[in-house]
C-alpha cells in the first residue's frame, strides 16, 4: 500500500511538469468547433445521455487531452471511437480538452441504497486495507474533482456504468494507460461488488 501511494505521489510531479505548457495555449473556442462531432455521443456540452459514453463536461482538460491523445495513438483502443481522432494534432486535443473542461460539470444521482451507498463512501473515502485498495479520494479529491496535474480525472456525476466497464478493462488489462499503471493495480484488487458501489457513490457526489 505504501508503495503504489509513494508512486502516486510521483507521477503528480512528473506529468504535471510535462503537460504545463501545452495547457496553457489550449484554446477553448477553437476547441468547441472541433468537438462538433463529439456531440454525438457524449453531448454538446459534454453531458452524456447514454451510461456507456462518459461525461466530459467539466472534467480536467489534461486528462481529457492524454486521453484524445491515447486513443489517436491506440494506446487506449476504444472501438467505438474508431477514426473519430486520427487526424488531430496535440494541440487539437488539447482544444477539446479545455472546451468541454469550461463546461458546467453534470451532478448525478446515487441509487437509493444504503448498503451500497455504505459500501461505496468507505472505498472512496478510506478504501479497504484488507484488500489493499487505497482511497480514491486520494487521486481524485474529496469532492471527485480529480487532480489535473497529476492527469487524475475528475469522477464527480459521472455514469456508474461507464465507471464499472472502466474498472473492468483495468483490472482485465483491456485498457493500460493510467499514470504509472496505477489503476490497473488497483482496480485488480476490487471484486465486482466493490465496482458496483463505488461507482454507484461517485455518480451521486458532487
Amino acid at each position: 500500500m505504501r508503495q503504489l501511494l509513494a508512486s502516486l505521489a510521483i507521477s503528480i510531479g512528473v506529468v504535471g511538469a510535462a503537460h504545463a505548457d501545452l495547457q496553457s495555449d489550449a484554446d477553448a473556442a477553437a476547441g468547441r468547433d472541433k468537438a462538433t462531432a463529439c456531440a454525438a455521443c457524449h453531448g454538446q456540452t459534454g453531458a452524456s445521455i447514454a451510461p456507456t459514453f462518459p461525461n466530459l463536461a467539466g472534467q480536467q482538460a489534461s486528462y481529457l487531452a492524454k486521453q484524445i491523445i491515447d486513443i489517436r495513438d491506440g494506446t487506449r483502443p476504444v472501438p467505438q471511437m474508431a477514426g473519430q481522432v486520427d487526424n488531430f494534432s496535440d494541440q487539437d486535443a488539447w482544444d477539446v480538452a479545455a472546451f468541454f473542461a469550461g463546461q458546467d460539470p453534470v451532478v448525478g444521482q446515487a441509487k437509493d441504497d444504503e448498503a451500497l451507498l455504505e459500501r461505496g463512501e468507505a472505498l472512496y473515502r478510506a478504501g479497504d486495507l484488507a484488500k489493499g485498495i487505497p482511497a480514491c479520494s486520494a487521486c481524485h479529491g474529496p469532492t471527485g474533482s480529480g487532480i489535473g496535474s497529476a492527469v487524475y480525472p475528475g469522477l464527480s456525476g459521472q455514469h456508474a456504468g461507464y465507471v464499472v466497464s472502466t474498472l473492468q478493462a483495468f483490472a482485465s488489462g483491456a485498457r493500460a494507460n493510467s499514470p504509472g499503471g496505477v489503476m490497473a493495480d488497483i482496480a485488480a484488487k476490487m471484486s465486482d461488488a466493490d465496482m458496483e458501489a463505488v461507482a454507484n457513490y461517485v455518480q451521486g457526489l458532487h
